[in-house]
């Protein structure tokens, strides 16, 4: 009797996981994230790999809504390859082009970490010295350092980032809007929080060190030198007439915006700037020494919260990550409204990729993008890889909702249901409610970090996650069928068995 409870308990869990993967395998089917293979070779040559790559990003571009996209690649620390793809502005048919600068977010970060190692390298900034001192303003925060603010350990938030600005139009000072914000959250030191308000509280720093505006000081040591032509802080109104319109997460257009700081995200460049500056990263140059560039590689926090799913940590301006095959690889990547951009870099052979779209709904496409790379090139993909498989995992949590929501329902129309305790039923109600209160929350955010890494799926999981709520309500407040009861057969002879049948009919007529 115990072994045949066992084996029918384990067949139904058999069951239940063999229906969850067959719904799984239905949604990654339909919502066309399972994707056929269309290998591109390690061997091949960068025109073979042209060909490809003009077949496979306009049909990622179509698949995920992205109305333009700049791609340039670096291979042994030159540029070889740049290309446009889509639209600059959809709704007026403007095209994008190689030429065309894009705003490229927090990228910016690490071209502001060489500006300030720059300074290291001419004895005007120690690292580990309190940042208050290189400060005319009076700022009271003593123990907060240069390292601290360029590695995201210095304990300030955030920063408010939705603080933007038309082309032309009077915003704040950096300075007033940093002092506001820069008000420690944490200990310096003590753990990594991303801070835009550190980088930009860095840009006055560099402003009160060089007597210079930080646009100034960045364009003469290090978009000259570099050869960053096009790469700039200043946009007018004229100039905004040209630059891209940036698509949200709802696919609606967003203008041109500014911020009030420059060195946490505000730098304008085209694919080709970014490729010349990732591959400077790669080799010695007149700017900053082999030395210097090291440590910036080199990982000031290894735990870096939710970062830590793709990158190893967090050195000076640059998210770290060792590849399986042991190589360092560099990267950052930026995100406003309507902007999604990234580039990785992978020093030891000399390659980099630069990715700037102006959908804020990218992350999925520069995961499929940079494992094309990555295998083109022969190393294993990069961390952001890892948002390919993620979407599987996705699937699966859809899937196993689906199958429960249906057990539900069975359960509660099949005349062998067993009724359940009143404290079960509250539960349910309860659990229901939480997870309808929790869908109208998400649905009234103007961003959801799911919806921007996996857009389509986000679709799905909230319909999943509403079906599991509404048979939730149906077993719990529907009226129950009780348990049918089933007489055991004795196990006798056919005789035996009918005067069983005898005597129990008697027994239930007298």
């Amino acid at each position: 009797m115990m072994k045949s409870r066992i084996w029918k308990s384990s067949g139904i869990w058999i069951r239940f996981i063999l229906i969850s993967l067959l719904f799984g395998f239905l949604v990654a089917l339909f919502s066309g994230s399972l994707q056929i293979k269309r290998d591109i070779h390690a061997d091949a040559s960068l025109d073979n790999f042209k060909v490809y790559m003009n077949r496979r990003i306009p049909a990622l571009m179509k698949k995920y809504r992205i109305p333009g996209c700049n791609i340039a690649l670096v291979k042994d620390c030159e540029v070889v390859w740049t290309e446009a793809y889509g639209y600059a502005d959809a709704e007026n048919g403007r095209k994008l082009t190689i030429n065309t600068p894009m705003s490229v977010q927090s990228i910016t970060k690490s071209v502001t970490a060489w500006g300030v190692m720059r300074l290291v390298e001419k004895g005007l900034i120690d690292l580990d010295a309190p940042v208050s001192q290189y400060l005319k303003s009076d700022y009271l925060i003593e123990n907060i350092t240069t390292r601290q603010l360029l590695s995201h350990t210095a304990g300030l938030p955030l920063g408010d980032f939705t603080r933007v600005y038309s082309p032309g139009e009077t915003m704040p000072s950096n300075r007033d809007v940093t002092f506001e914000e820069a008000v420690p959250v944490y200990k310096a030191g003590t753990r990594f929080s991303y801070s835009n308000t550190g980088y930009n509280l860095l840009e006055i720093v560099i402003e009160d060190i060089t007597g210079q505006s930080f646009s100034e000081y960045i364009r003469t040591e290090i978009f000259l030198p570099l050869g960053m032509e096009s790469a700039t802080f200043e946009i007018d109104r004229k100039a905004s007439l040209f630059l891209p319109t940036g698509y949200n997460l709802g696919g609606e257009p967003v203008p041109v915006y500014l911020y009030p700081s420059k060195a946490s995200g505000g730098l304008f460049a085209t694919a080709n700037d970014i490729a010349r500056f990732a591959a400077s990263g790669m080799k010695e140059t007149s700017v900053l020494s082999g030395e210097s560039i090291r440590l910036m590689y080199t990982p000031q926090s290894q735990r870096i919260g939710i970062y830590g799913l793709l990158f190893k940590g967090y050195g000076l301006g640059h998210f770290i990550e060792k590849l399986p095959n042991g190589m360092l690889s560099i990267s950052h990547g930026g995100q406003g409204n309507g902007i999604m951009t990234h580039f990785q870099a992978v020093p030891e052979t000399g390659d980099a990729i630069v990715i700037l779209t102006n959908s804020q709904q990218s992350r999925l496409f520069f995961a499929y993008v940079l494992r094309d790379w990555a295998r083109w090139r022969g190393f294993p993909s990069a961390g952001m890889g890892r948002i390919v498989l993620g979407q599987y995992g996705l699937c699966g949590v859809i899937g196993i909702l689906i199958s429960i929501s249906l057990l539900l329902v069975f359960r509660q129309i099949s005349p062998y249901y067993q009724r359940k305790q009143k404290c079960f039923r509250v539960l349910r109600v309860g659990i229901a409610f939480i997870l309808f209160g929790i869908l109208m929350r998400c649905a009234g955010s103007e961003y959801l970090l799911i919806t921007s890494v996996y857009p389509i799926l986000s679709v799905w999981l909230g319909c999943a996650i509403f079906v599991f709520a509404i048979a939730l309500l149906i077993s719990a407040l529907l009226v129950e069928y009780p348990r049918i009861e089933q007489k055991a057969i004795p196990n006798t002879d056919l005789k035996g068995y009918h005067q069983y049948l005898i005597y129990n009919g008697s027994e239930e007529g007298s």
